[in-house]
């Protein structure tokens, strides 16, 4: 398992996670810039995530959903921010109605990916703040903590299939 932490800060309204990859930061960024890769393994194993738009560029969106085991598709977007490859990634990230459109009431999210060079291997550091308490507690209690944490154990797997092709 790659997680090394998960911390929630109340005072900063923030939960962070750092895990840490046997691969250089350039393959690790490859899995963020690539949505057949981030479908890979954004979201939960049993929560597949399907990318259809992927606007990689600052200012530019995605749209994507994740199809529970029920066979329901809740949709999310993000909003890209800043993009400097291969070390830094910020985008805002919401729910989205059946159609795409965001869903105002249950507010957004910043998140901000930091990859660090180890000699070699990589250190990946996703922080999500939020714009309250209680959105952060209603995220907390909606699984996002856990499903972050399974969403960054299915990476070594995927970073694996690349170095053997």
């Amino acid at each position: 398992m790659p997680v090394i932490s998960s911390t929630k800060n109340l005072e900063a309204l923030s939960l962070t996670l750092v895990a840490e990859f046997d691969a250089a930061v350039e393959r690790v960024w490859q899995i963020w810039e690539d949505p057949r890769q981030l479908e890979r393994w954004w979201g939960p194993p049993n929560y597949p995530a399907t990318f259809d738009r992927f606007d990689f560029q600052p200012g530019g969106k995605a749209d994507y959903y994740m199809t529970t085991p029920e066979g329901e598709k809740p949709r999310g977007w993000w909003k890209f921010r800043t993009i400097e490859a291969p070390r830094k990634l910020e985008f805002d990230d919401g729910f989205a109605d059946e159609t795409g459109a965001p869903v105002d009431a249950m507010g957004s999210a910043h998140a901000a990916v930091d990859l660090e060079d180890l000699g070699g291997r990589t250190r990946m550091t996703i922080m999500s703040t939020f714009d309250s308490e209680e959105q952060m507690e209603e995220m907390v209690k909606m699984g996002m903590e856990e499903g972050m944490k399974e969403a960054a154990g299915q990476i070594d797997a995927l970073l694996a299939e690349h170095v053997r092709a």
